[in-house]
């Protein structure tokens, strides 16, 4: 088990074995590898060091425990790590520890290793946002015809569909992947720069030099220079993933509400251990939906943390940078852990369309009050109409009686409203306007397409 009990609800299994120690060790030594097998293709190095470097980069030989401590002291975990791997180097081949981080800096070993981190990371999260945008198209099909209440600050208002409900969470998910996948792209490149961004200490051979270590490490690096204090790229990232986290935290407030007892719509997939109460039998709870709430509740001052962090300093900066990797890990793997659970609940959500339908019923029409009034305002005029449907929709509340027997009560009301109007008023199919138009935007290629347009 790789994830903490204090992380147990901050993370997914696969996303804490990423940011573990042993893969932010091996990340490191991974540009560390990269680095010396460039440079002895460039003849900057020995290929004898390359290949000694290469072979005593092992993560399992190295203490991370110590390396933490050290840091501490340090600043860096990058110094520590460079130490340890050139007492490695020097114990096989003397000659060849003299060239360990050559012409690099500290901050360079931390963010690519980082970069590498989170080109992993996006595999992982890109697997999770296939499940939930497959799982909510079908959805967002299977209850296109399927009437619900529509519900406005938590009141009954007119009706929707679920297919429409599902089809915004589906447009949020696509906006959210693309600004995701842009944000990833951006942000996960190589950083190579030396002591003050210039890579002065490699002469004529650092720009030849970051071409050749972007080739092996498989990274890209910026197009136009080192990135020591400008960390816009992580933080277009940072902020994509609090805006998905977000809608994520929308859908799964939805869900939560659909699922209370007393509205009975929906409800999120049961399971041995799963959602029950330590003292209640009956229950079944919003577990994935409090997963994802939680991190919707964590992320965004994660997120304003980092955006505070990128006022740093000159060349290099003091506390911003050394900041950044709790933050980046911890909003990563809470994202992921949204985008994880909502696919779960996506995937096997029940909907009680019956419990729709008794939902509707139940306020005896008043929710079409709306549409009376607009037939009605045709003749009396909207402010007039307005008034007559305020007063008789409080009657079908006092008297519990349906909107259509009220009003067919009302003898101004009878002299314009058409009787056969009267019987259809309360049909909920008959007032849903553009909804399916709406809903077969939402889940139209063309409709994503051209989302993805705007936003570039």
């Amino acid at each position: 088990m790789t994830v903490r009990l204090i992380d147990s609800l901050a993370t997914t299994e696969p996303l804490a074995e990423l940011f573990s120690d042993d893969s932010v060790l091996t990340a490191m030594l991974e540009f560390e590898v990269a680095l010396a097998r460039a440079e002895a293709r460039l003849g900057i190095v020995p290929q004898t060091a390359a290949d000694a470097i290469r072979t005593s980069a092992k993560s399992k030989t190295f203490d991370s425990t110590a390396l933490a401590q050290a840091a501490l002291r340090a600043g860096t975990p990058a110094i520590p790590l460079v130490k340890a791997l050139t007492e490695q180097v020097r114990r096989s081949n003397a000659e060849a520890a003299r060239f360990v981080h050559w012409g690099a800096t500290s901050q360079d070993v931390a963010d690519t290793a980082m970069s590498l981190l989170l080109k992993r990371a996006q595999s992982l999260l890109n697997d999770d946002l296939a499940r939930l945008e497959k799982a909510l198209g079908h959805l967002v099909e299977q209850h296109k015809d399927c009437a619900m209440l529509g519900r406005t600050l938590l009141q009954a208002a007119p009706p929707v569909t679920f297919g429409l409900k599902a089809a915004g969470w589906l447009g949020a998910v696509r906006r959210g992947k693309h600004r995701l996948r842009t944000g990833f792209n951006t942000a996960a490149i190589m950083q190579f720069g030396g002591a003050s961004g210039t890579l002065a200490s490699l002469g004529d051979q650092g720009i030849p030099l970051t071409r050749a270590l972007t080739e092996e490490l498989g990274l890209p690096a910026s197009l136009e220079a080192p990135w020591h204090t400008q960390r816009d790229r992580l933080a277009a990232l940072i902020c994509s993933c609090g805006v998905l986290t977000g809608s994520l935290g929308k859908m799964a407030r939805d869900i939560s509400l659909l699922m209370q007892n007393e509205v009975g719509e929906a409800a999120e997939p049961a399971g041995a251990g799963r959602g029950g109460s330590s003292t209640m039998p009956h229950k079944s709870n919003p577990t994935a939906c409090s997963l994802t709430l939680g991190a919707a509740h964590r992320v965004p001052g994660l997120v304003a943390s980092y955006l505070s962090a990128m006022v740093q300093e000159h060349e290099r900066g003091v506390g911003g940078w050394h900041a950044e990797w709790p933050i980046v890990a911890a909003v990563v793997q809470s994202t992921g852990l949204a985008i994880s659970s909502m696919a779960e609940v996506a995937e096997g959500l029940s909907v009680d369309t019956e419990h729709m339908k008794a939902n509707i019923g139940r306020t005896n029409g008043v929710i079409f009050a709306e549409r009376a009034m607009m037939l009605l305002g045709s003749k009396l005029g909207r402010d007039v109409a307005h008034k007559v449907l305020e007063t008789a929709a409080r009657k079908c509340i006092l008297e519990g009686r349906h909107l259509a027997d009220v009003l067919a009560e009302i003898p101004e009301v009878m002299s314009h409203f058409d009787p056969g109007a009267l019987r259809q008023l309360e049909v909920p199919e008959h007032y849903l306007g553009s909804a399916e138009e709406f809903r077969e935007a939402l889940l139209s290629n063309s409709g994503r397409n051209a989302d993805s347009k705007k936003e570039q």
